[in-house]
């Protein structure tokens, strides 16, 4: 039996600039040299820690690796990471879908975050024009060119613009590739349908982004340090538009796991950073984790000596390394960012902070 599925041509969207922002650049921007609320004592205690084994695997030339929720980005946070990614402090950043989506209207637009309440109500909560259009053709270009999720929006934004191949290069591509590589001859043919329906010709198509210079993952891309994007379908605004492709999602989405993986694969003796980030930090994590120990097993040399800091505003409401695993009946069971981190072994440490005092707090620490 087949169901109907909702058409997303009969929306009408609007354009970017009409909508109201709540976060402003440069309004909102937190800057490397401004005064972080001070930590509390045993917090503070925690981050020294941290920053310590930060200096350390740094020194070995291990990973520290540090993914967070859309709120870094919307908090303005995007000066203190990039300046974490250019003194060397930072070798991976990881977040979801829609730190990605602000992270590129920052650099678009200057702006970003929209009243959900206010739109949902008259029908425009992410029913913006550039955002779906602009977001979706990067991840087709990006998944046609090999690149993961983050890198290709990271691209757009460094580049200004997409190179977009004709439609009989597409085609004949495609043809070949089938001999050749199946996974690219489909991104192919995805991108021309979308190419085809848009009416978007060959050649550079211009999108300049005036505010590039505070997007975490357009410096990424230009420092050569992964971004990568861990998107759920349906969870982000780019899904409202007919510009959307699942494959191309999934392409870059898959792409962008496997070097997360790669990356948790060095992290004996490095450091993971989880900040404000409830339910895809662990998830990816832990599958990661098990992947990388799995091969590592393999060669008799387990991943031991890592090092994971769980961050967030809210206090975790049980010890896990000093009370156990507390009983199913019990709220803390189900809490994911305890739960999964108490179990992936090393040394696992919870600290309660906001993160824009948590990243202001480290970047001063390490200097």
């Amino acid at each position: 039996m087949s169901f109907p599925s909702f058409d997303r041509s009969s929306i009408r969207f609007r354009p970017l600039e009409e909508r109201k922002n709540k976060v402003l650049i440069p309004r909102d921007l937190v800057f490397p040299d401004a005064e972080g609320r001070a930590l509390p004592t045993e917090a503070a205690g925690t981050l020294r820690e941290a920053a310590d084994r930060i200096r350390a695997a740094r020194s070995a030339g291990r990973p520290v690796m540090c993914a967070f929720g859309a709120h870094a980005i919307k908090n303005g946070l995007g000066p203190v990471l990039i300046a974490l990614m250019t003194r060397g402090w930072l070798t991976h950043l990881a977040t979801n879908g829609a730190g990605i989506i602000h992270d590129w209207e920052i650099a678009f637009q200057g702006k970003t975050s929209e009243d959900v309440r206010a739109n949902v109500a008259r029908g425009e909560f992410g029913i913006w024009e550039e955002t779906g259009r602009f977001i979706n053709l990067g991840l087709l270009v990006g998944a046609y060119e090999g690149r993961g999720y983050g890198q290709s929006i990271g691209a757009l934004i460094a580049n200004e613009g997409l190179s977009i191949p004709g439609v009989e290069e597409l085609r004949l591509s495609a043809e070949k590739l089938l001999r050749e590589d199946t996974e690219r001859a489909a991104a192919a043919a995805d991108l021309l349908g979308v190419l085809k329906l848009a009416g978007i010709g060959a050649g550079f198509l211009s999108m300049p982004h005036p505010f590039k210079q505070w997007s975490v993952q357009g410096a990424a891309f230009g420092l050569d340090i992964p971004f990568t994007g861990h998107p759920s379908v349906g969870h982000d605004i780019i899904y409202t538009h007919p510009w959307n492709s699942g494959a191309a999602v999934g392409r870059t989405g898959t792409r962008d796991f496997l070097i997360f993986a790669s990356s948790v694969s060095r992290l004996d003796g490095g450091v993971y950073l989880s900040v404000g980030s409830a339910v895809m930090s662990p998830m990816i994590f832990e599958k990661a984790l098990s992947m990388a120990q799995n091969v590592a097993l393999q060669r008799g040399e387990p991943i031991r000596n890592h090092y994971i800091l769980v961050v967030d505003i809210a206090k975790a409401p049980w010890d896990w390394a000093r009370d156990g695993e507390p009983p199913a009946d019990n709220p803390a069971y189900y809490m994911r960012s305890s739960k999964t981190f108490a179990r992936m072994g090393g040394t696992m440490r919870s600290l309660t902070a906001d993160n824009r005092d948590f990243f202001l707090a480290l970047l001063h620490e390490l200097g």
